[in-house]
């Protein structure tokens, strides 16, 4: 118990308590997926919390009895400076955050960075440009151990890092 409380007031040192009433109205705003409800969930733990890497989007979709979770976090126009360590601690924090709030099986994360796109160029339909671009994205699993899951980030096995952005962007 002790561990619990130190890891929530670290947490709270880290990144700092969101405006009143922003996780109820972003998680709904926010929230997609076949299991828009566990989104909402999930988004009301994570809303409460100002990032320094903005969270997007969360999506949850279940299919066969089986539930995944999304989050899109902004790669760039970040709250506060982050080293590549300090992106890698919070990614964990959002991961560790959303297993808490619903039962899902898996997490996947991915930081994308908007395209420069001209003023006519098609954004829908079956002539769509992307307008966005992954920097990076990992994926968890429930069970694996938050130590190893930060390990395996700071290594690179099983991550896309977009290097020039990680260089650029993560000081």
């Amino acid at each position: 118990m002790l561990k619990v409380i130190s890891a929530l007031v670290l947490l709270a040192q880290l990144f700092p308590t969101a405006p009143r009433g922003v996780d109820r109205l972003d998680a709904s705003a926010r929230a997609s997926g076949n299991r828009k409800d566990l989104a909402v969930r999930i988004g009301r733990a994570l809303f409460h919390t100002q990032w320094p890497a903005q969270v997007l989007n969360v999506y949850a979709d279940g299919f066969g009895g089986h539930e995944v979770a999304g989050l899109r976090v902004s790669g760039e126009h970040f709250h506060s400076a982050l080293s590549r360590d300090q992106f890698v601690n919070e990614i964990a924090s959002l991961v560790r955050v959303s297993f808490a709030a619903a039962p899902v099986e898996e997490v996947d994360v991915w930081a994308s960075v908007p395209l420069r796109v001209g003023k006519d160029v098609v954004v829908a339909g079956d002539l769509a440009k992307p307008t966005a671009r992954a920097v990076f994205t990992v994926s968890v699993r429930r069970g694996e151990r938050m130590d190893a899951f930060v390990r395996r980030m700071r290594a690179g096995r099983g991550v896309y890092w977009d290097q020039e952005w990680a260089r650029t962007t993560l000081k």
